[in-house]
């Protein structure tokens, strides 16, 4: 049976795609990419990379940008306000309020803290260096997140430019996203008046599975951060002497893990860290792994001859959206190899990332701490550190059949191509938050994060078409909700 978006229903009133299009290609090119390339320069780093942010300015110098950029552009538009609130103790968040019709607005969102620099950027490129090369924007932050403020009024603006209707939207821009959102819950409850009950959440901070159409995000992992120590000695010794009788904190530290992870398939052992697979997202996965094919592991930069963990497309969707996984992400303890004499050492710390499933059930730090730190081999001290910023997955709710039709025909006029969806394996806690604040609310959840884009990780880019496109679909889908009822 065709998906209820192909079916005979009436279009959107009075909007003209084609005008969409254009309009929308010249703010991009005009105002948008000019700004942004202003941004990447700007390295705001999250607190958790920044602990001095204050102090250095530069979330501040993001803030400003964006804050001016949207002003500047709103200004045409009555009632229009942007604002930046200010708790103490946290970060900024840009508040901006558009007039609308209708009962039920719509909630826009992003970020714009940006990860660290990270290291192995091509000759050429820099994390606080924009570079367009082709039709893609290099530098940190451009994809992940700092075009979601420029896609979500540009789309807002080219419905104005028709004089469409529209509900009342409120964009939220936090600046602690990479560190966790910890700063969020506050200003929502500080802003709950002013935002009201959204029928609509928009978030533009996901990603996609190619650039020929529209990804919808269906889910997102969890994630628990913590650093484990294993302390042998109190001082270094020599390793002819102490090897044989002291045992390796390195050999400890690798037992422990594997009470977690088997180490030959990387698969989490602890049934307690699994959830049930919906069945949709089963069958969403095995369209995805249709589509995407081997692209969805040819995308990564594998070194030498090394392979992927499975060669079924859809198994690697399941394994990267819906299965506990685990990462090594830093190691402390360990000198660099040149520097590396023959001392037994006296500690060893790992930094674990363990992303967990969508709808994983308990306390997955707790869990994980009592795994670690149980009866330790030889007695060794063990101390397990919990980051205090954890994760909850989210599981989208069931579209309802009006947004479904009309994402159908909004990912038809911008990309030409049926949309999409799949679960991501990264986190957006404010996804969580919303959906237990109002689990009534319908969630459109896209982005431009697609092959290669590399977000975290050196030569991060934007690529700018499918920022345009889906901006453009933004700017349909808010045409069609406030008509949908």
């Amino acid at each position: 049976m065709p998906p209820l978006w192909q079916k005979s229903i009436p279009k959107v009133p009075d909007v003209d795609a084609s005008k969409v299009k254009q309009f929308v290609q010249q703010m991009w090119d005009d105002a948008v990419v000019p700004s942004l390339v202003e941004y990447i320069r700007i390295p705001n780093k999250s607190p958790s990379f920044d602990p001095d942010w204050v102090t250095h300015g530069y979330m501040d110098a993001a803030v400003e940008l964006m804050r001016s950029w949207a002003r500047h552009q709103l200004q045409g538009i009555s009632g229009a306000t942007v604002e930046v609130v200010r708790l103490d103790g946290r970060t900024p968040l840009i508040f901006i309020e558009i007039p609308g019709e209708g009962d039920e607005p719509v909630l826009l969102y992003g970020h714009l803290d940006k990860q660290p620099e990270f290291t192995g950027w091509a000759e050429g490129l820099g994390p606080w260096t924009p570079v367009m090369r082709g039709e893609s924007l290099y530098g940190r932050g451009g994809a992940d997140d700092g075009y979601a403020i420029y896609g979500a009024l540009s789309a807002i603006l080219a419905l104005h430019d028709q004089n469409v209707p529209h509900a009342r939207c409120v964009v939220l821009i936090e600046a602690c996203e990479e560190s966790g959102s910890y700063d969020l819950p506050s200003y929502v409850d500080h802003l709950a008046v002013r935002i009201g009950s959204p029928g609509l959440v928009v978030c533009l901070d996901s990603g996609c599975g190619d650039y020929d159409r529209l990804w919808l995000t269906t889910s997102l992992r969890g994630l628990a951060n913590a650093s484990l120590t294993v302390r042998v000695l109190t001082e270094g010794v020599h390793s002819g002497d102490a090897s044989g009788i002291v045992p390796s904190s390195f050999r400890v530290l690798r037992h422990l893990l594997s009470r977690l992870e088997d180490e030959k398939t990387g698969e989490i052992l602890p049934r307690g860290f699994y959830a049930d697979i919906p069945p949709a997202r089963y069958q969403q996965a095995k369209a995805a792994g249709a589509i995407l094919g081997n692209a969805v592991f040819e995308k990564f930069p594998f070194a030498g001859r090394t392979r992927p963990m499975a060669t079924d497309p859809a198994e690697l969707i399941l394994n990267r959206t819906w299965r506990p996984q685990l990462a090594i992400i830093g190691l402390d303890g360990l000198p660099a190899p040149q520097n590396a004499g023959n001392v037994l050492l006296p500690y060893t710390t790992a930094k674990l990332s363990l992303r967990l499933p969508p709808t994983m059930p308990g306390d997955a730090m707790a869990l994980m701490k009592r795994i670690l730190t149980e009866n330790p081999p030889q007695g060794a001290e063990v101390t397990f550190e919990a980051s205090p910023f954890v994760s909850q997955g989210w599981n989208a709710p069931e579209l309802a059949p009006w947004l479904e039709q009309l994402i159908g025909r909004a990912a038809e006029a911008s990309f030409g191509n049926a949309p999409a969806y799949m679960g991501e394996g990264g986190s957006i806690p404010f996804m969580g938050m919303l959906g237990a604040k109002f689990p009534q609310t319908q969630f459109v959840i896209t982005g431009v994060l697609g092959p290669h884009s590399n977000a975290h990780g050196p030569n991060e880019f934007l690529h700018i078409p499918t920022g345009k496109r889906v901006t453009e679909t933004i700017a349909h889908i808010l045409a069609g909700h406030l008509g949908h009822g």
